[in-house]
């Protein structure tokens, strides 16, 4: 696989408004960017520390993912993100290299983003999301 760097670290939260401060204070940074992705029934809030973002995702729905996380493990660290140039084809590298993969093909993220996901029973438990941006740079 060919990996460019870490894109973020997704940290699950039951509310983006009460952690946002909390994450100012810690990082020293302010959160940049809000936004909903509908078809992931996530919200998301960005935070950028050097050339690595942090992503706090709030669930719009407790039957999604987010949701069942908070539910299973609690508030945490989700999942942490690597720059890819094309997702499909890191998809494809994985499933060759002997991944699971949770995303077949990559779909729509946040901030203009393609994004697939590694099932974490492969990867130590550690849920991968490869993500580049979409090549046609809308968001």
């Amino acid at each position: 696989m060919n990996i460019n760097f870490i894109e973020h670290i997704g940290i699950a939260v039951k509310s983006i408004d009460m952690s946002i401060p909390i994450f100012e204070k810690i990082l020293g940074v302010t959160c940049y960017a809000i936004e909903e992705v509908e078809d992931q029934y996530v919200k998301t809030a960005f935070f950028l520390v050097g050339e690595t973002k942090i992503e706090l995702l709030e669930s719009t729905n407790p039957d999604g993912p987010i949701g069942k996380f908070i539910s299973n493990k609690g508030e945490g660290v989700h999942h942490i993100a690597f720059a890819v140039d094309n997702v499909n084809d890191e998809l494809v590298t994985a499933k060759n290299v002997g991944f699971r993969l949770i995303d077949r093909v990559a779909r729509d993220g946040a901030e203009g983003m393609q994004i697939g996901f590694l099932n974490p029973k492969k990867t130590n438990g550690v849920l991968i999301e490869l993500c580049s941006m979409r090549p046609d740079g809308s968001d």
